[in-house]
């Protein structure tokens, strides 16, 4: 499939519908994030999590909510969890939402500490400044997603942290992307166009075991 294809949009694709995915779905980020508390189990958080996207009022959940606690944090996506670990007054977790607004994809994720260990605070402000980098990177080169993630993993181990480098990215669009077929931002070889891919940096520290994610639409 050519690079015109993977950046196909449906007709009711709207880019003000997009961006307002985007803010809604950080505002459930956000939401979520002040309600977690120590104590709390990873299924508790979870289960908690998809209330209050209802509440927000979202079309439905696309991919489904995830939510790490502690050295979960170092697991993709696409792995389980282990066990259903508390969170601790001393912690670190991060929460990644694919929520639909509008008939609009909206995914962003971040990451929290909960008490004052440096280096999950450490941890998880770098995994955005990652981010910024990388994505401030593509807005004034343009380059491929391919050579982002080049970029991603340079810019990580400049920061002292190992970029997780199995976690790509990916589309979005007017829901469902996923007709598009299009792969990994990470593993796309032209210009990734404005408002179409999601750009997500997960992180480990290099000794301990925990990591962080941040991911938002790149703009």
């Amino acid at each position: 499939m050519n690079s015109h294809a993977k950046q196909a949009v449906g007709e009711d694709f709207s880019m003000n519908a997009m961006l307002h995915a985007r803010v809604r779905t950080w505002q459930a980020v956000e939401q979520i994030g002040e309600a977690m508390r120590p104590g709390m189990r990873e299924s508790q958080a979870n289960a908690l999590a998809k209330v209050l996207l209802q509440e927000m009022g979202m079309d439905r959940i696309w991919h489904p909510v995830l939510i790490r606690f502690g050295e979960n944090t170092l697991r993709t996506f696409k792995e389980r969890s282990e066990g259903d670990p508390v969170l601790g007054a001393d912690d670190i977790f991060f929460i990644d939402l694919g929520v639909v607004w509008n008939r609009h994809e909206g995914d962003a994720g971040a990451t929290y500490v909960t008490g004052d260990d440096p280096d999950m605070q450490r941890c998880a402000r770098a995994a955005k400044t990652v981010f910024d980098e990388v994505a401030e990177h593509w807005r004034r080169t343009g380059c491929s997603g391919v050579a982002l993630y080049d970029y991603a993993a340079e810019r990580a181990a400049a920061h002292g942290w190992r970029l997780n480098v199995d976690i790509k990215g990916h589309r979005v669009s007017d829901f469902p992307h996923a007709i598009y077929k299009a792969g990994n931002l990470g593993d796309f070889d032209a210009e990734p166009s404005a408002g179409l891919w999601i750009l997500e940096i997960q992180i480990a520290h290099p000794t301990r075991a925990f990591g962080a994610f941040y991911e938002d639409l790149l703009v």
